[in-house]
């Protein structure tokens, strides 16, 4: 964000200059600095393509969610996919005016398919490009804790966590929008992707334009999955240090991608590459460095250190592993510690024992505390003068502005108070839910409007984090831990404060991105609030449906000790979340993280976190010469492994890989090839994939067509979940003598 930045590598490179300069030179060498205003937006076309775009991806990704290995299939396969149609329909469709003359003429074909239709279409893509956070709590609730929960208080939740981060978003637009520091990287992909997809390309004899050079990724991509999504699974994780020794459970610990350290793993698929940070040829290279060295200080450092010192009595557990477990290393039986009013029962819980934590798991938590003191830290530092600037700029001031906030002046803004009667409309109906169906939400009043307050706090800091490292750190950790001191043993309250905490603040930042989007390919602002508003609703319908079509048609799904042994419905990433809800709103903190728990310790991480970035501010304050020093970003770097659990080693040792190449290599050695083909290369990857996982499943999976050799047998690592300290017994593992 701060003007003066400049970074040797040239992956931030702010310019002196006139303001036609664009201050990144990513999006100087990506976005169009030219617009046609009288290019058609929204017309028939955009409509019907962009509402089934996001049905469509809506179903589908919520359908693939609770799958093992859950696949989110982007918008950029539909950014793909609509072109060819679009095209038709330009050919088609009946020129003649509709209403002629007055306020409401129409046609439904002014023209050729063009650009900015496609832009919105993408917008409606995007709404169903991911799923509902607060499906989680239809899962949590009605499979796993196995108790009842109504359509309607569900849907209500469903709908206002989605709409609600609207009015953060109108809030923080000038500052996460405007300004040319916010960059957004992941936007670029998509930027490259229409260009290849409408401007005219010029090419040297011999190149290949980006068209051509899409689709070839695109086929050899949808070709290549064939392999590590049907035929030899194992490509997904090849943990090769596995195999020397397989029954050594130290080295299988050592070299699993997927339970253990993943030293050595790999995983040449792109899903996996892909499926939890996101695109690597997206992420700037110094964000790539600072997830790297994050990663390789948590799983090459803190835990082994921390499990064979025996911390927490480490050895009675798994290395890696996000499930819970008695003092014996037995699972713990979560249902038995829940009473008929769904709180906790304390007797039956002082009898069962405390609830353990792998290391791994509690030093994760750990981590979530020292991100969110480091990010405040670190914006406050390095943001803080910036900030102070644009707030007075925003009331009055002049502002520099660059090429596309310039080009962006001709059209009208969206009015602020539209976003504030959107805000308005959802905190009433979140409170009225809360309270009337109280029985089922557990969350107070105050609850609502405590965990409004910690989303409208924490949306500026981490939304400049994310328009400019595209990192996004998250506050689950936080909304838990706060909710859960204040109001224990309720674990759907904490589940629903979580949500309204933390997944607000995260749509606010996807509008936000939106937004940008819009902003770089000079769509009106108040069609772009139309596409959101809209298909944000239209997507909460169709993922609400799927949900609770998919609980009622699939026998115990999510529910593992139920399910065959092979069976892909094991929901992952709902077992986390189930996980969490036990830990900071069942058990609550006080007896986990508190004066009754054992893992008081871990709270040192608030502190060290504040610190962190102190050090490195003092640093480049100290040698300021040294450039490299401002490249540190504690946030990102304490935040890396977030997203483990569910991640696993293999999908940050592929990520990081690619990332090197992409943002380091090729961008140093080969900045004319990367300019043209880098983010064409992603979404090919995207889209390819994503077609052929959904082919293989509708034509082979869904009817249990399987081939089992050894190349579908996993990674190999079968030892890698097992304790290693003195008598603890689990079934397939040997027993320490």
């Amino acid at each position: 964000m701060a003007g003066e930045i400049t970074e040797e590598i040239g992956v931030m490179e702010i310019e002196e200059g006139s303001s036609e300069d664009c201050p990144i030179k990513q999006v100087d060498m990506t976005v169009p600095k030219t617009d046609d205003p009288n290019m058609p937006v929204v017309t028939f076309r955009m409509w019907v393509l962009g509402i089934f775009s996001c049905v469509l991806l809506a179903f589908v990704n919520q359908f693939f969610w609770y799958r093992t290995q859950p696949l989110m299939i982007s918008s950029i396969s539909a950014q793909i996919a609509v072109v060819p149609i679009g095209h038709l329909m330009a050919k088609m469709l009946p020129d003649r005016l509709f209403f002629s003359g007055t306020a409401f003429e129409f046609t439904m074909n002014p023209g050729p398919f063009n650009i900015k239709e496609h832009v919105l279409i993408t917008i409606f893509a995007n709404s169903g490009a991911g799923t509902v956070y607060a499906a989680h709590i239809l899962t949590a609730v009605k499979l796993l804790y196995k108790r009842e929960l109504t359509f309607l208080p569900a849907f209500i939740v469903m709908m206002t966590t989605q709409v609600l981060g609207f009015g953060w978003a109108g809030l923080f637009r000038k500052y996460l929008v405007e300004p040319g520091e916010m960059w957004w990287p992941s936007n670029l992909v998509q930027v490259s992707l229409f260009r290849a997809l409408h401007d005219k390309d010029k090419r040297l004899k011999g190149e290949m334009s980006r068209n051509q050079y899409f689709l070839l990724v695109l086929i050899c991509s949808f070709a290549y999955y064939v392999l590590p999504g049907y035929l030899f699974g194992t490509l997904t994780s090849i943990s090769w240090v596995c195999w020397l020794a397989p029954k050594s459970v130290l080295v299988q610990q050592l070299g699993s991608g997927m339970k253990g350290l993943g030293i050595g793993s790999i995983g040449i698929d792109w899903s996996t590459i892909s499926a939890y940070l996101g695109s690597p040829l997206a992420s700037p290279w110094f964000a790539t460095a600072n997830v790297a060295v994050g990663y390789c200080l948590v799983m090459y450092v803190i835990t082994p250190l921390s499990y064979w010192l025996n911390f927490y009595n480490a050895k009675n557990f798994p290395i890696f592993s996000e499930d819970l477990f008695m003092t014996n290393g037995q699972g713990y039986d979560i249902l038995s510690i829940v009473d008929s009013k769904f709180h906790l029962d304390r007797n039956v819980y002082a009898k069962n024992g405390p609830i353990n934590l792998s290391t791994f798991f509690a030093m994760t938590y750990g981590l979530g505390f020292a991100t969110l003191s480091a990010m405040l830290v670190h914006v406050l530092l390095f943001s803080g003068r910036d900030l102070w600037k644009q707030t007075k700029s925003a009331f009055g001031g002049n502002k520099k502005m660059d090429i596309h906030t310039k080009l962006m002046k001709k059209y009208k803004t969206v009015p602020m108070w539209w976003f504030l009667v959107i805000l308005v409309a959802n905190i009433a109906a979140i409170l009225f839910a809360c309270q009337h169906y109280n029985a089922s939400l557990q969350l107070p009043w105050w609850g609502v409007l405590l965990a409004c307050g910690i989303a409208l706090f924490f949306t500026l800091p981490i939304g400049i984090i994310t328009a400019t490292t595209n990192q996004q750190p998250g506050l689950n950790v936080i909304t838990e831990y706060v909710i859960g001191y204040i109001y224990p043993e309720r674990p759907v309250a904490n589940m629903c404060f979580k949500v309204y905490g933390y997944i607000s603040m995260a749509q606010a930042l996807t509008f936000l991105a939106d937004f940008k989007l819009g902003h770089y390919m000079k769509i009106p602002p108040r069609a772009m609030f139309m596409a959101q508003v809209v298909g944000t609703v239209v997507a909460v319908f169709v993922y609400t449906i799927t949900a609770w079509w998919l609980m009622g048609e699939i026998p115990h799904l999510c529910d593992t000790s139920m399910l065959p042994h092979d069976s892909p419905w094991t929901c992952p990433m709902d077992r986390v979340f189930f996980d969490a809800s036990v830990i900071w709103g069942l058990v609550g903190p006080c007896r986990i993280f508190g004066d009754l728990g054992e893992y008081g310790n871990i709270n040192w991480f608030f502190l060290g976190g504040a610190i962190a970035p102190l050090l490195v501010w003092l640093a480049h304050k100290a040698f300021p010469g040294q450039k490299w020093i401002r490249l540190i970003h504690m946030p990102v770097l304490l935040g890396a492994t977030a997203m483990m659990p569910p991640a696993t080693s293999v999908n940050f040792t592929s990520w990081i890989f690619l990332g090197f190449l992409s943002g380091f290599v090729l961008f140093r050695y080969r900045p004319e090839w990367w300019k043209r083909y880098n983010y064409i290369l992603s979404g090919g990857l995207d889209a390819g994939t994503a077609f052929m996982t959904v082919l293989l499943f509708l034509a082979l999976q869904s009817r249990n067509i399987g081939i089992e050799w050894w190349g579908n047998s996993g990674e190999g690592c079968p030892l890698a979940s097992c304790p290693t300290a003195r008598g603890i017994m689990v079934d397939g593992c040997p027993v320490v003598a």
